[in-house]
């Protein structure tokens, strides 16, 4: 278990799954959210929380004000812990999706996101992580509006992402095992 650091739900406790998931840790989360907050990013935005496990940075955007967020993330259990999560805590406006990233990618956009949140398992490969943000930046249909903010999460171990063109990193944070890259578009 883990909990939402701060906002509507602040301090309500979220499941985490069983197994396969390295849930952000509430210190990491409440450094990152309070840079966001400083950005003024978060006041009814629409939020992709992709490689999501419990949901927890997506619910943490909720409970601070995004207005739509959606949770991605390929395990079957993973997005039932998010449903189960949202239910909980009677969050309206978020949804949880059972897909990779990059094929949830692949697909229509709509309305572009203002804030991109991915936390992927460290052991993903840099090649797996440049397939999920490299269709962030398409040209037709596309998935960010002009200011916003991406935020990667790796561990302190990882090299800084590749980041594709039109996507260009401003900031990084080490917290411990942890570091925060934030990008925008170029």
């Amino acid at each position: 278990m883990t909990r939402i650091v701060a906002g509507t739900v602040g301090g309500r406790r979220i499941e985490v799954p069983r197994s396969g998931t390295r849930p952000t840790s509430e210190r990491v989360r409440e450094a990152l959210f309070a840079r966001l907050d400083h950005y003024g990013v978060l006041d009814g935005a629409r939020v992709l929380d992709l490689c999501a496990g419990s949901g927890a940075l997506g619910l943490e955007a909720a409970s601070r004000g995004a207005g739509e967020v959606t949770l991605v993330d390929s395990s079957r259990g993973a997005s039932q812990t998010c449903q189960r999560n949202i239910r909980s805590l009677g969050l309206s406006g978020v949804s949880a999706v059972t897909a990779k990233a990059a094929t949830f990618l692949a697909g229509p956009a709509g309305t572009p996101a203002d804030l991109v949140l991915i936390d992927p398992p460290y052991e993903l490969s840099e090649e797996e992580l440049t397939a999920i943000l490299t269709p962030l930046v398409r040209s037709e249909d596309p998935w960010l509006a002009p200011r916003t903010i991406v935020v990667v999460e790796r561990s302190t171990r990882s090299p800084e992402p590749t980041w594709p063109a039109g996507l260009e990193r401003f900031a990084d944070k080490r917290y411990g095992e942890t570091t925060i890259w934030f990008a925008e578009p170029a």
